[in-house]
C-alpha cells in the first residue's frame, strides 16, 4: 500500500477508559472486500432474478372448476398482452418492441399488404366497374380479346361482338344496377317506415301512455316542475347582462349640468322678452310629387285669403301685399338684432326688461299702421294688436317671475345678501345649488376661491337669522345642506372659517373676564355655530381640528359663565345636550355636564333646603339667583304640561307672562331630569360610575321636594332616580383589604445537581439500559440506511455495465452489416460495369 494514503485518526488528548477504533486507516482495503461480497452475493441474486430450479404452473385458472375454457383463453390471452405491452425498462433503447401505428404493425405495414377498407356506402356511389375503367381508359383491346376469349370457352360457335355492341350492353347493365340500386334503396326506406310505426305502437304499449288521439278527449294532468327545474328554466330564459354606459366623471357631469342651466336661461329669456320660437321656424309649403327641387322651401305662401265685405267679395292688391312683406321682413331682422344684443350681457338685460314697456312691439304696430292705405286694413290691425299684447303679456309675466338659471358667485357679501333678499326658502336653495352647479370647480380656473368664498357668506347669513328678533330657525335648519355640500367640497376652507368664529367667541370670553371679571353667555349665533360644528365633521374623532376646539369653548362656557337669568339656563342646559350629542359614540366623559346638571338641581331648591352638599363654580351655595328655578304657584304647578324648549323662546321670555315664565321653570327642570336619566345610561360602563354620580343622587333624594311636583314631573323624577339606582349596584367602590391575601402553597422544585457539563447524568439501571437500546437503534439504522445506499448504487453500476455492452454490440453489428452491405454494392456495381463492357 501507499504510505501517503494511509490515514492516521489522531486524537488531541489521551482519555483514560475510552476506547479508540481505526486508529490507522487503509483506504482500498475494506472497500474491496465490500464489492468481493456483493458480486457473491447481491449480483449473484440480481443475475439469477428471473431463474428458478422449481416448476410452477401459473397458468390461470387451471385448477378453477368453475371457470369454462372459453374464459380461462380469454383471460390468459389479456394476461399475455399485458406482460408484453409494458417496457421493462423505460430507459434502455435497445429493448425489443412492437411498434404500432392507428393499432396496426409497423413490420405488416412494409410488407405492403394493406387490406383495401372501402368507406362508400351501400349504394356503391362513385365506384366504376372494372370492365368500364378498361373501356374508357384501357382502350378496350384487352377488355374485347378478354370477351371474346370468354365467348369462345362458352359458346365457340358465336362471333365476336363489336365495340358499340359492347358499349350498348356495357349501358344497358349499368342502367340495370342503377335501377337495382334505386329499387333497393326504395325497399329499404319502407321496412324502416314499417319498423318505425310498428315501433311506435310498441312503445306506446311499454310507456303505458295513450296515443295522441285519445290523450286529447281525456285531460291529463301534467306533473307540477320541481323547484330546482323551474330555477334551471329561469336561469335559461334569464336576460344576459348588456354592457352599461360609462361612468361620467364629476368634471363632465358639472359641464352637462352647466349646459343644461344654460340652455334654460336662453330659453327663459326668449320668452321674457316676447319672442316665439314657433313662429320664427320657417314651415315648408306644400309641393307636388313631380317636382325635382329636392330640399326646397318656399319662403312664402302666395294664396290669396277669401274676405267678404257688404255681401262683395273683398280681394287685396299684390303692391299692399309686397309693402306688408316688406315690412314684416324688416320687423323681423329688427327683433333678431335685438336679441343678439341682449343675449350679450344678462346684466343689462335684467334691468331693460324691469323697465320695458312694450315699446318694441308698438313701434311695429305704427309701423303697420302708416303703411298700411286702407281704412278697413287700419280697424283690423288695430283690432288684433290688444289680443297679440294679451297673449304675450301672461307669458312675459311667467318669465319675469321665473328664477334665472344660471348665477355668478357673489363677490361680497351685500352682493350675496342682496340675491338671497326677498325670496322664499324654497327659492335660496334653489339659487345656491344653481351657483355651485354654474360655477363647479372643473369649469374654471378661479371657482374654487369663488366658491370658498360662498360657504364663508352662507355661515356669515345664517349668523345673522338668528341674531333676528325673531330669528328664522326653519331658514337655518334648511340652509344646513347646502352648507354641507361645500364643506364636501372643500373641508380645509370650511374647517378654517369655523375655526375662525370659535377663535373670535373664544377672544371675547377672555376679554369679558379680564374686563368685567366675569363672562356671560353668547348670542343665538354661537349656539348655532356650535351645533352646526357637530353636523359637518365627526365628533368621534380623540382629536380634530374644529371638534376639539369647540369641546373646549363648550367646556369653558359651564364653568366659566355666571348663572344669572333664566335665559342662560336654556343655554346652559341646549349645550349640556350638545356635549351628550358629541360624546354619543365615543362615550368620552365630561364632567362639567354632571356639574352643571348638579346646580340646575341646585337652584331649583329652596333656601332652607340648600344645605348639606357642596356646589362648585359657576354655582354659589348663597345669592340672589340661588331661587331661579323655583316655582310656589300652586296653579301654575297644576296647569304645567310637557313641552320642548325651541331656541327661539330665548328672544320671547321678556315679554312672556309669569305663567308662562313658570312653566318654562318646570320645563327646565324636568329636561334636567331628562339629561341625568341619559347621562346615566351613557356612562354606566365606567368604573368609578358609583363615585362620579354620587352627589345627583344624594340630592335626588334627600333634597328634592318630589311631593310639591306635578305628577307629570314626578314621573320624570322617578324614572331618573330609577336609572341611576339601577346602574350603581353594578358596581362597588375600591377599598383595600385590612389584611394581606393567603399565598397559595407551593411544591418545592426538585434540584439535580450538575457535575460535569455535557456528561451523561446517573439515573436508574432500567433508563441506562432504554438509553442504550435507543442509541444503538439509531446506530442500526444509520448503518443499514448506508448499506441499503451502497447496495443501490452497486446495482445502479451493474445495469449501466449491461446497457453499455448491449450498446457496444448494437453498434459493432450495425457496423457489421453496414460493412457487408458497402461490398455488395461495391460486388453490384463491378459486374454491372462487365455487363455494360
Amino acid at each position: 500500500s501507499n504510505p501517503f494514503e494511509v490515514k492516521v485518526n489522531r486524537q488531541k488528548f489521551d482519555i483514560l477508559g475510552r476506547k479508540t477504533k481505526n486508529d490507522v486507516g487503509l483506504p482500498g482495503v475494506s472497500r474491496s472486500k465490500a464489492i468481493k461480497k456483493r458480486t457473491h452475493t447481491l449480483l449473484k441474486e440480481y443475475k439469477e432474478r428471473e431463474k428458478t430450479n422449481v416448476f410452477n404452473d401459473k397458468r390461470f385458472g387451471e385448477y378453477n372448476t368453475k371457470l369454462t375454457p372459453e374464459e380461462k383463453m380469454i383471460r390468459r390471452f389479456t394476461l399475455e398482452r399485458q406482460q408484453n405491452y409494458g417496457k421493462k425498462n423505460i430507459y434502455n433503447l435497445n429493448e425489443d418492441e412492437e411498434l404500432t401505428h392507428y393499432g396496426q404493425s409497423l413490420a405488416d405495414i412494409e410488407k405492403l399488404n394493406d387490406i383495401v377498407d372501402s368507406d362508400s356506402d351501400t349504394e356503391e356511389r362513385g365506384t366504376l366497374s372494372a370492365e368500364l375503367t378498361a373501356a374508357h381508359f384501357g382502350g378496350g383491346g384487352g377488355l374485347l380479346r378478354k370477351k371474346v376469349s370468354s365467348g369462345q370457352q362458352d359458346e365457340e360457335e358465336e362471333k365476336p361482338k363489336s365495340r358499340k355492341e359492347l358499349i350498348e350492353e356495357m349501358i344497358a347493365k349499368s342502367k340495370q344496377e342503377k335501377q337495382e340500386r334505386q329499387t333497393r334503396r326504395e325497399s329499404a326506406l319502407e321496412l324502416t317506415e314499417k319498423l318505425d310505426n310498428e315501433w311506435k305502437e310498441i312503445q306506446t304499449l311499454l310507456a303505458h301512455k295513450t296515443p295522441k288521439s285519445e290523450r286529447k278527449d281525456k285531460e291529463v294532468e301534467k306533473p307540477k316542475p320541481d323547484e330546482y327545474d323551474m330555477i334551471v328554466r329561469e336561469l335559461g330564459f334569464e336576460m344576459k347582462a348588456k354592457p352599461s354606459e360609462r361612468m361620467k366623471t364629476e368634471e363632465e357631469l358639472a359641464k352637462e349640468e352647466q349646459a343644461r342651466l344654460q340652455k334654460l336661461e336662453a330659453d327663459r329669456l326668449r320668452r321674457m322678452r316676447g319672442i316665439d320660437e314657433e313662429a320664427n321656424k320657417k314651415k315648408p309649403s306644400h309641393v307636388s310629387a313631380d317636382d325635382l327641387a329636392d330640399g326646397f322651401i318656399l319662403d312664402k305662401d302666395d294664396r290669396r285669403l277669401l274676405s267678404y265685405k257688404d255681401g262683395k267679395i273683398n280681394i287685396e292688391n299684390e303692391e299692399e301685399e309686397k309693402e306688408e312683406e316688406g315690412d314684416g321682413n324688416g320687423g323681423k331682422e329688427d327683433s333678431e338684432d335685438e336679441q343678439e344684443s341682449e343675449e350679450e350681457s344678462e346684466s343689462e338685460d335684467e334691468e331693460d326688461d324691469a323697465e320695458d314697456n312694450h315699446s318694441d312691439l308698438q313701434s311695429d304696430f305704427e309701423s303697420e299702421e302708416e303703411t298700411a292705405g286702407n281704412k278697413e286694413e287700419k280697424k283690423q290691425k288695430t283690432k288684433k294688436e290688444p289680443e297679440n299684447v294679451e297673449e304675450l303679456d301672461p307669458k312675459r309675466e311667467a318669465a319675469k317671475s321665473e328664477l334665472p338659471y344660471t348665477f355668478a358667485v357673489p363677490e361680497s357679501y351685500e352682493t350675496f345678501k342682496s340675491l338671497l333678499a326677498g325670496r322664499t326658502i324654497e327659492q335660496q336653495l334653489i339659487i345656491l345649488e344653481r351657483i355651485q352647479k354654474c360655477n363647479h370647480p372643473s369649469l374654471a380656473v378661479g371657482n374654487k376661491a369663488k366658491l370658498e368664498k360662498l360657504f364663508g357668506f352662507l355661515l356669515e347669513y345664517i349668523g345673522e337669522l338668528a341674531t333676528l328678533d325673531l330669528p328664522e330657525l326653519r331658514t337655518i335648519d334648511r340652509l344646513i345642506l347646502p352648507l354641507y355640500n361645500l364643506c364636501q367640497m372643500f373641508p380645509e376652507a370650511a374647517s378654517d372659517s369655523i375655526k375662525f368664529i370659535l377663535r373670535d367667541a373664544a377672544h371675547d370670553m377672555e376679554e369679558a373676564i379680564e374686563v368685567k371679571g366675569r363672562a356671560t353667555f353668547p348670542g343665538l349665533d354661537t349656539l348655532v355655530y356650535l351645533k352646526i360644528t357637530s353636523l359637518l365633521f365627526p365628533t368621534s374623532d380623540f382629536w380634530h381640528p374644529v371638534v376639539t376646539p369647540a369641546f373646549m369653548y363648550m367646556s369653558q362656557l359651564l364653568t366659566k359663565c355666571r348663572i344669572t337669568t333664566l335665559q342662560d339656563v336654556i343655554k346652559g342646559l341646549f349645550i349640556c345636550c350638545l356635549f351628550l350629542e358629541y360624546v354619543s359614540l365615543s362615550r368620552r366623559f365630561v364632567p362639567e355636564v354632571i356639574n352643571f346638571l348638579l346646580g340646575v338641581l341646585h337652584i331649583s331648591l329652596p333656601k332652607k333646603q340648600a344645605q348639606g352638599y357642596t356646589v362648585v363654580h359657576p354655582f354659589t351655595p348663597v345669592g340672589k339667583n340661588l331661587e331661579l328655578l323655583l316655582v310656589c304657584d300652586k296653579e301654575d304647578l297644576e296647569s304645567w304640561q310637557k313641552q320642548n324648549l325651541p331656541l327661539s323662546i330665548l328672544t320671547r321670555l321678556k315679554e312672556s307672562s309669569r305663567t308662562e315664565i313658570n312653566h318654562t321653570r318646570l320645563s327646565c327642570l324636568a329636561m334636567c331630569f331628562d339629561l341625568i336619566k341619559k347621562c346615566a345610561a351613557l356612562y354606566e360602563s365606567l368604573p368609578s360610575f358609583h363615585e362620579i354620580m354620587h352627589p345627583v343622587r344624594t340630592l335626588l333624594t334627600q333634597h328634592v321636594p318630589v311631593n310639591e311636583y306635578p305628577e307629570k314631573m314626578q314621573e320624570w323624577y322617578h324614572s331618573a332616580l330609577k336609572e341611576l339606582e339601577s346602574k350603581a349596584k353594578h358596581y362597588t367602590p375600591l377599598i383595600c383589604e385590612k389584611k394581606k391575601p393567603v399565598p397559595l402553597k407551593q411544591y418545592t422544585p426538585k434540584i439535580v445537581k450538575v457535575l460535569e457539563f455535557g456528561r451523561k447524568q446517573a439515573s436508574s439501571k432500567k433508563e441506562q439500559e432504554r438509553k442504550q437500546l435507543i442509541q444503538r437503534h439509531k446506530r442500526e439504522l444509520k448503518g443499514a440506511i448506508r448499506e441499503i445506499r451502497k447496495d443501490n448504487q452497486f446495482l445502479a453500476r451493474m445495469q449501466l455495465s449491461e446497457i453499455m455492452e448491449r450498446d457496444s454490440a448494437r453498434k459493432r453489428k450495425v457496423k457489421e452489416l453496414l460493412g457487408s452491405l458497402a461490398t455488395q454494392e461495391g460486388e453490384w456495381k463491378a459486374m454491372k460495369r462487365k455487363k455494360w463492357k
